[in-house]
């Protein structure tokens, strides 16, 4: 008799390999994700790239950033794959492709890997590495921005918060669904160190910022090193720079919080209190 995982669509596929990443799949999943991979070349590729990015983001990381020209020639890289693409008029069943299915993109993966692998040959190693949580939290940050895949559902927070259901221990408590100065762009699962997360990302202009909204138990609060202010809201928000991104982290009824992106710590602020302002 068949049991319920020995057939997995590409949904449950990607979901899988979050869990294979982390060793939390059965023997009996794993053999189910194999025998999905082996006939699925859209999710064999996905896998691939995730265990390269995975291999640079986990090795290469807690160095030290590049030099600020080389990080701002990776800036316009990701620029280009996010501008407007010059098309012909297209038929109404052609969809254009997302700004991380476009060639463009490509180009700035590749770029993104030689600011990871190239920029700590150039600059001397720390002391002492990042926080853990920093490090993790930067590390899905650019999980998000070069995956093929960055997003598993788009639209509006009404349906990206019903989407977590079945798929976290908890419920996320972002009712945020964007405005002009930061639309949401969609959801996805992720990990935060050992633990599953949901991830909302949003923009602002050009720059991505990335939500994760995950258990707080058992993680070493305050992260180390991180300046500490009180919002509005009587909250202890934690903000920390890490490889010229920011981080700006908190914990609320059980669930931590933390917002990364290039852009500057006060707009993540900013985005911070329109978070808790919706709730």
């Amino acid at each position: 008799m068949s049991s319920e995982h020995d057939v997995m669509n590409c949904e449950q596929a990607r979901e899988a390999l979050l869990d294979e990443r982390h060793g939390r799949l059965t023997a009996e999943q794993e053999r189910a994700l194999r025998a999905h991979l082996s006939a699925c070349a859209a999710c064999e590729k996905l896998e691939s790239q995730e265990r390269w990015l995975s291999d640079l983001l986990e090795t290469k990381l807690v160095q030290p950033g590049a030099p600020r020209g080389l990080r701002e020639r990776v800036a316009a890289q990701l620029a280009a794959a996010d501008a407007p693409l010059a098309l012909p008029m297209l038929p109404a069943r052609v969809v254009r492709p997302r700004f991380w299915q476009r060639p463009a993109f490509g180009m700035a993966v590749a770029a993104a890997a030689l600011l990871i692998v190239a920029g700590p040959r150039l600059m001397p190693k720390h002391a002492s590495g990042p926080d853990p949580m920093v490090r993790e939290a930067l590390n899905d940050h650019l999980r998000v921005i070069y995956s093929d895949r960055p997003i598993s559902v788009e639209r509006g927070i009404h349906q990206v918060k019903p989407w977590f259901t079945g798929k976290l221990d908890f419920a996320p408590d972002i009712a945020f669904s964007g405005d002009d100065d930061f639309p949401l762009l969609g959801g996805a699962m992720g990990y935060f160190i050992d633990r599953k997360a949901a991830t909302f990302v949003f923009k602002r202009r050009l720059h991505t910022i990335t939500c994760f909204v995950f258990r707080d138990q058992g993680l070493a609060w305050p992260p180390e090193g991180s300046s500490e202010q009180t919002a509005p809201d009587g909250v202890k928000v934690y903000a920390s720079t890490l490889n010229g991104f920011h981080v700006v982290m908190w914990r609320e009824n059980e669930l931590g919080h933390a917002l990364v992106s290039d852009v500057s710590q006060p707009e993540l602020i900013k985005l911070r209190d329109r978070l808790k302002l919706a709730n």
